[in-house]
């Protein structure tokens, strides 16, 4: 007999458990945390704990998820999250350190023209505050949003349409996820264009880690966690910084919105297609990268 959680997933028709999903969770975990605001939790704090609790529901959902949905009997190597040992498969560890040395290079790749046109100079101050601050943004934004992304959303599109719309389409939902409308024209794009090649760059990266999630979530965490560290403290950088360098948002930039950002995203995308090439995978396959 299925219980109410699996005649859930298992609704009818079969796009609707996924389009539900996500906020029926974000409403569950703000709920879990409201009997706390009479108390006196600041209201950062209940979005925060509530963010917190929907993304441990996910977690413990997803497993049965992909058994009904995906006829996966491993939901976490289905997800990319498995430590065990799956051929080409690349092992947790340097998935993510490449994909946070890729997310180094991606940020030099917009320093350097900062600090050498004197739009920003070196201060290099980094206290152990900032630098911890630093890892749990990397490792906590890296991770949840690569869970929801790149594994259940790219998995659960793959399921229902066909693999290259599958791949477009997870870019697209995590740009507009991620855009700020509140912009203009201009610097909204190029926020859409280098939020969408990021998609499609770690969508490859999982796929060149031979369905591992762990380089994604070293190159998405590695980019936010590393641009907050150079905001912070490391770059002090000068209000005439032009958008096109720095990208758009004024003191809260976004340097995947720029011109140098996408170029670099290009570049990285163009070496990552070559690397799939050569290795003669599937591009779109998220069902093969499972």
């Amino acid at each position: 007999m299925l219980t109410l959680r699996d005649q859930c997933i298992q609704l009818k028709p079969s796009w609707l458990p996924a389009l539900l999903l996500i906020p029926t969770l974000y409403g569950l975990g703000w709920l879990v945390t409201w009997p706390l605001i009479p108390l006196g939790l600041p209201p950062e704090r209940h979005s925060l704990i509530g963010t917190l609790i929907s993304f441990l529901l996910l977690l413990g959902l997803l497993p049965r998820w992909a058994r009904l949905r995906w006829m996966s009997r491993n939901g976490w190597t289905a997800l990319g999250l498995s430590a065990r040992r799956c051929k080409g498969r690349k092992p947790i560890f340097p998935a993510l350190f490449g994909g946070m040395v890729l997310a180094l290079i991606l940020l030099c790749i917009v320093l350097l023209p900062v600090l050498l046109g004197s739009w920003g100079y070196w201060i290099g101050e980094g206290s152990l505050d900032r630098i911890v601050n630093a890892l749990l943004l990397s490792l906590g934004v890296g991770l949840a949003e690569e869970v929801i992304f790149r594994a259940w959303l790219w998995r659960e599109l793959n399921e229902r349409t066909s693999p290259a719309a599958a791949l477009l389409i997870q870019a697209l939902v995590f740009s507009l996820v991620h855009t700020r409308f509140n912009l203009g024209i201009g610097p909204m794009l190029g926020l859409l264009i280098g939020l969408f090649l990021l998609g499609l760059a770690l969508a490859l990266q999982r796929r060149l880690d031979g369905g591992s999630l762990w380089g994604c979530i070293g190159l998405h965490g590695g980019l936010v966690g590393g641009w907050f560290l150079i905001q912070s403290g490391l770059v002090q950088m000068s209000p005439d910084a032009p958008a096109w360098l720095v990208g758009p948002g004024g003191m809260s930039s976004n340097p995947l919105g720029g011109l140098v950002g996408i170029g670099g995203l290009l570049m990285l995308l163009a070496v990552q297609l070559t690397a799939v090439a050569r290795a003669a995978l599937p591009v779109t396959g998220a069902r093969n990268a499972s």
